[in-house]
C-alpha cells in the first residue's frame, strides 16, 4: 500500500465561491501560474504517485457555500484518480483544511476523534483536537489555553484486502508571524510567545501518540510541520524541536515515531539535508529549502521495512529524469509529497 502526505498550496484558490473546478486562465495563487495550469500539475502529480491515500494539506475550504469533500471528489474525476473519495475532520476558518483522497476500493476510512471535549491536562486521556489543550507556557504556575487553528484529522482506517486496521493523524502545525509588532524587542517576543504555542499544540500531538501506542495501535503521522532542525534561530532557545517532541525520540524506543529523513536531520552528520519545501527568497533573489513535511510511523510498522520517498523534483533522480512530472511538480505546490510503500 502507497501512502502519501501532500501539502497543495492554496488549493482553495482553484475552487469557484460555489465549489465548481476554474479550469482557466486566471492566477493562481502561486507566483506566474494560471489556475488551469495548477490544476492540470496536481493531476500530473497524483496520477504519477498513484497512492492508495493522500493526506492533502491545505484542502479546499470548508463552508456554508461550498464543502471539501464534495470539490476533491471533483477533482478526482477531472483527473480520473483512483482516490476518489474523500474525508474530512473538524473544518476551521483558515480556508486551510486537512483532509484525506483514498481509494475505497483498496481502504476504508472514516474520522474517528478521540478524547473528550474540554478536558483538562490532569485527565486520563487528552483533550480533542477541537478542544482545548491547557499548559504552562512560560512557567508562571498559571496554565494557558492552548488551540489548534487547524485541528489534526484523525482517521480510523482498514486496509479490505488483509483486514489490517490502522490510524493516521494528519497534521498542519503552524507558528504565527508576529503580524501588528513594531520593533525588534516586540517582534522577538511574539515571535517566541508564537513559538511556545506550536510546541505546546506538539506536546498536546505527542500525548495523543503516546495514547496509540500503549494501546497497541498502528499509527502513521503525517503533514507539514513547519518545525524541523536550523529552521529558525529559536531552535536553541527551546532546546527540541516540535517534530522531535512528537516523535518521542527522548523517549523508550517502543514509543517512538520513525521517519528517516527526520533521523537524518537530527542526526547532524550529514552533509546535505533532505527537504520537502522549495521557497523564493524575494528579498536575496534565491530559492530556501527545508524539511517541513513528515510521515512518521509506529514501531510494529516500521519493522514491516517500509519504503519512503520525498517526490523533490532535483533529489529524486528517477523524477528528475520525467520532465513533464518534474515540471509539474514544481508547478503544482512550493512543498513536494512524500510517501511510504508498506505491506499492509
Amino acid at each position: 500500500m502507497r501512502i502519501a502526505t501532500y501539502n497543495v498550496e492554496w488549493f482553495t484558490n482553484l475552487f469557484d465561491r460555489d465549489g465548481r473546478l476554474m479550469e482557466d486562465q486566471g492566477w493562481s495563487a502561486r507566483h506566474n501560474v494560471t489556475r488551469a495550469d495548477q490544476l492540470a500539475a496536481l493531476g500530473t502529480v497524483f496520477a504519477a504517485m498513484d497512492a492508495d491515500a493522500v493526506m492533502i494539506v491545505e484542502a479546499p475550504d470548508d463552508n456554508r457555500r461550498h464543502h471539501t469533500v464534495e470539490m476533491l471528489e471533483a477533482f478526482a474525476t477531472r483527473f480520473d484518480l483512483r482516490t476518489r473519495k474523500a474525508l474530512i475532520g473538524f473544518p476551521n476558518e483558515t480556508q486551510q483544511e486537512i483532509a484525506l483522497l483514498y481509494d475505497p476500493a483498496v481502504l476504508s476510512a472514516v474520522h474517528d476523534p478521540i478524547g473528550l471535549p474540554e478536558q483538562s491536562i490532569e485527565g486520563v486521556s487528552s483533550p480533542r483536537f477541537d478542544s482545548s489543550y491547557r499548559i504552562d507556557l512560560d512557567i508562571d504556575n498559571t496554565l494557558d489555553v492552548v488551540r489548534f487553528s487547524k485541528p489534526p484529522l484523525e482517521v480510523a482506517a482498514t486496509a479490505r484486502k488483509s483486514g489490517r486496521q490502522f490510524r493516521m493523524i494528519g497534521v498542519h502545525v503552524k507558528s504565527k508571524a508576529p503580524h501588528g509588532a513594531t520593533g525588534e524587542a516586540q517582534i522577538r517576543r511574539l515571535a517566541i510567545e508564537n513559538r511556545r504555542k506550536q510546541l505546546a499544540q506538539c506536546i498536546w500531538l505527542r500525548h495523543r501518540v503516546e495514547e496509540h501506542l500503549r494501546a497497541g495501535d498502528s499509527l502513521m503521522v503525517m503533514g507539514d510541520f513547519n518545525d524541523g532542525p536550523g529552521l529558525d534561530e529559536y531552535e536553541k532557545l527551546f532546546g527540541h524541536s516540535g517534530v522531535e517532541i512528537v516523535m518521542g525520540l527522548d523517549g523508550p524506543p517502543e514509543l517512538q515515531l520513525y521517519d528517516p529523513h527526520a533521523r537524518l536531520a537530527f542526526s547532524k552528520r550529514q552533509v546535505v539535508m533532505p527537504s520537502t519545501a522549495r521557497f523564493y527568497l524575494d528579498d536575496q533573489g534565491r530559492f530556501f529549502s527545508a524539511l517541513l513535511d513528515y510521515l512518521m510511523v509506529s514501531p510494529d510498522l516500521a519493522a514491516r521495512k517500509p519504503r519512503w520517498r520525498i517526490w523533490h523534483p532535483f533529489d529524486d533522480p528517477a523524477i528528475y529524469a520525467t520532465p513533464d512530472l518534474r515540471e509539474a511538480l514544481l508547478t503544482a505546490s512550493d512543498h513536494f509529497p512524500v510517501s511510504i510503500d508498506i505491506d499492509l
